[in-house]
């Protein structure tokens, strides 16, 4: 165990901001993660995954455990089904495409989101039509307190809109170890309505695509329009796209005819944060080291030594604009700390 002391985190986080923690250990077994959070000199403790969702706003006065637990194992497997467990440090990206070079199906949509394995069912990440419930068994979670794992099923995470239990009434309890997901071996079920999948596919001339297929479409239309963070600072999508109720939809589109939606129930309809951004003027707004990508306005980046303070201050001011423009509050993505 090798616990440093004053290190940048600048290395550890996608919107790439610099600042100092206090204290800092990686944890790369289940035993070290137990033994360092048993440290009594260090009673303040942060933990950090991929730092792919997640703004820092200032030095961290704490022991920062970043966790990088490796490991892909295949529990079971069925003619139609696999289960696969992948540790908490995997890479998210990367374990997608093991999942992909096995031809096992459900994860193609996921495809070039940044973070790690550990902390996707805490976001309950999704895309492009598909969200990690929905290919979700189980996850084991280290019980902070108590240092006893505890295994999570999917009603017990109690998913919504990136939302889970663990941002919930379970927040800062549990750091989770291990995910284990249901995929397919054959018949796939692709998703390939949603966004422009079908006019990528076309453009390639795949009428029959396979889900490798897919996940080559999605990352290419991912790369077209987002960052890679380790050229620009960011997060990812940094709003929520917020749900209104209907009667709130029709008075919009009343004024805005060309706005796009998705329906969510009979009373709900999901509007996309990235239009009312745009619509509100920001797409492409820079403030001197910092603003909103020019080609995906659900963006905010950090083109190279800006704050998370001075990003944070921004993101205030569009939410501010879209409730005066549109009388709908966004809601941040990231968590800011």
């Amino acid at each position: 165990m090798n616990i440093q002391h004053n290190v940048s985190l600048k290395p550890f986080n996608t919107f790439g901001i610099d600042v100092i923690a206090k204290h800092f250990v990686i944890t790369s077994s289940l035993k070290d993660l137990k033994d360092v959070l048993n440290l009594e000199d260090y009673p303040e403790k942060l933990i950090l995954g991929g730092g792919s969702n997640i703004l820092l706003t200032k030095d961290v006065d704490a022991l920062v455990i970043l966790v990088q637990i490796k490991g892909i194992s295949i529990i079971s497997k069925t003619e139609d089904t696999v289960l696969i467990k992948a540790n908490a440090g995997e890479n998210w990206h990367e374990f997608v495409q093991w999942t992909l070079q096995h031809n096992y199906g459900g994860l193609e949509n996921l495809s070039l989101i940044p973070g790690n394995v550990g902390t996707s069912p805490i976001q309950n990440i999704g895309a492009y039509g598909v969200e990690l419930k929905d290919v979700f068994k189980s996850c084991e979670a280290l019980n902070i307190n108590t240092k006893t794992l505890t295994t999570f099923s999917k009603t017990d995470c109690a998913f919504g809109y990136r939302n889970s239990v663990f941002k919930q009434g379970m927040k800062g309890q549990f750091i989770i170890t291990s995910v284990t997901f249901k995929l397919t071996t054959q018949n796939h079920t692709l998703h390939t309505n949603y966004g422009a999948i079908i006019a990528e596919l076309e453009s390639k001339h795949i009428k029959t695509p396979t889900i490798q297929d897919v996940s080559q479409a999605i990352i290419a239309i991912r790369q077209s329009k987002l960052p890679d963070p380790k050229k620009i600072g960011n997060s990812g999508s940094f709003f929520k796209n917020p749900i209104v109720d209907k009667s709130k939809y029709l008075q919009i589109l009343n004024q805005f005819p060309d706005v796009p939606s998705y329906t969510v129930s009979e009373t709900q309809v999901k509007i996309p944060a990235g239009w009312l951004i745009e619509k509100a003027g920001f797409k492409g707004k820079r403030l001197g080291n910092y603003g909103v990508h020019k080609n995906q306005a659900l963006v905010l980046v950090n083109y190279g030594g800006a704050s998370g303070e001075e990003i944070l201050k921004f993101s205030g001011i569009i939410q501010t604009t879209i409730q005066r423009i549109f009388n709908i509050m966004i809601e941040s993505e990231v968590n800011i700390l």
